[in-house]
């Protein structure tokens, strides 16, 4: 009626490492960062510089140009990430050309209307 006791120093189990395709592997930053999509990184962080009044408008155009190229390169070749970094660089750039634009006008307008 006595079991056994389970010997402590028996070695630990061995496992078999995971055949997965290097392309579907993990990295350190947790998929988080696409640094295989360099385009869609980029405009990303234009995207953001955009944001800085008025001299952001060439980093919005730039963010705008490089996401769509990191959105045709996720397209091409989907084991890629990078979409929504691609997408949130073409929403900031022309967010920010579209209240660049509207903030240019509203200025001029107001200038003409006190001259």
């Amino acid at each position: 009626m006595s079991q056994t006791p389970e010997n402590p120093f028996k070695a630990a189990p061995i496992y078999q490492q995971s055949q997965m395709d290097p392309s579907q592997e993990g990295d350190a930053t947790g998929g988080v960062i696409p640094y295989k999509n360099p385009h869609a990184l980029i405009a990303y962080y234009l995207g953001i510089a955009a944001l800085i009044p008025y001299i952001g408008i060439p980093f919005g155009i730039a963010s705008i140009i490089l996401g769509f190229m990191g959105l045709s390169k996720r397209k091409a070749n989907p084991a890629i990430k990078g979409s929504v970094h691609a997408w949130i660089g073409i929403v900031l750039g022309f967010l920010s050309i579209f209240c660049y634009t509207i903030g240019t006008v509203v200025v001029v307008f107001l200038a003409a209307s006190t001259a």
